[in-house]
C-alpha cells in the first residue's frame, strides 16, 4: 500500500486504467449469481422500475440480476468494462461516464445501486455524490451501497487482479451521517463479503452494505 498523495499522478486515470487492464480477470471473478444483497431493494420494487448502477463494471452479477424485471442504466469509466456490460446484459442501457460528472434529470430513477464502487473515487467527494444520487431519485426512491468500515486516507496498492488500483474511505459511521444530512431514511445496514466467487482463494473482506430510501413528498 501507497499513500495516493502525488499531485503528478492521474487517479482517475489509474482506476479507470486498471479496470481496463484486469476487466476480464476480474468479470471471470465475479461471474456467480447476485446474493442476498439485493433481496432488501427487489422485494420493494415494483416491476420495470428504473434502476441506476453506479460503476456498473462489466454487468455481472449485479445489473444482470436487476435487469431481469427492470429498467436498468449503468455507468462505468472503465470503457472495457462497459464493452463486456453491453455483451452481458443486453436488456440493460450503459454509458461510459464518471459518477461526478454525468447528468441526469431529477428523479429519473426508482433506485440507485453501488456496489464496490465508491471507494475508487477520492473520499472528499462521496458526500456530494450522496447528494447527486438524492437528486437523481424520485420520492420514495432507494438507495443502496457498499462503503466501507473505517476512514482511510486514500492509497494505491498493486496486485489487484494484475493491475494497480486506488482506494479512499471514510467510515461506516461517515457514511450513515451523511445520508441522514440528505434526509435519507436508513432502512437496513449489515456487512457483506467481497463479492467473488470462490474460483480462486481472496483474502477476507467484509463491507458495510446500506439500504436506504429518500422520503416521500409530504
Amino acid at each position: 500500500m501507497k499513500p495516493a498523495d502525488d499531485p503528478t499522478v492521474d487517479y482517475r486515470k489509474l482506476v479507470r486504467d486498471g479496470y481496463d487492464q484486469c476487466s476480464r480477470a476480474y468479470t471471470e471473478a465475479r461471474r456467480r449469481e447476485a446474493g442476498d444483497e439485493l433481496a432488501p431493494l427487489l422485494a420493494r420494487l415494483a416491476k420495470g422500475s428504473r434502476v441506476l448502477d453506479l460503476g456498473c463494471g462489466s454487468g455481472v452479477p449485479i445489473a444482470a440480476a436487476l435487469a431481469r424485471e427492470h429498467r436498468v442504466t449503468g455507468i462505468d469509466a472503465s470503457p472495457e468494462q462497459i464493452r463486456r456490460a453491453r455483451e452481458n446484459v443486453t436488456s440493460a442501457t450503459f454509458r461510459l461516464a464518471d459518477a461526478m460528472s454525468v447528468e441526469f434529470p431529477p428523479e429519473s430513477f426508482d433506485a440507485v445501486v453501488a456496489f464496490y464502487a465508491i471507494f475508487h473515487l477520492p473520499r472528499e467527494e462521496h458526500e456530494e455524490l450522496f447528494r447527486r444520487v438524492e437528486g437523481w431519485l424520485a420520492p420514495g426512491g432507494y438507495f443502496t451501497a457498499t462503503v466501507s468500515h473505517y476512514r482511510e486516507a486514500a492509497y494505491t496498492e498493486d496486485g489487484f487482479f494484475g493491475a494497480r488500483m486506488y482506494w479512499s474511505n471514510w467510515s461506516r459511521e461517515d457514511y450513515v451521517g451523511m445520508l441522514a444530512r440528505l434526509g435519507f431514511e436508513l432502512l437496513e445496514a449489515r456487512a457483506i463479503g467481497h463479492g467473488y466467487d470462490g474460483s480462486e482463494p481472496r483474502r477476507p473482506e467484509s463491507h458495510p452494505l446500506l439500504f436506504a430510501r429518500k422520503p416521500q413528498r409530504s
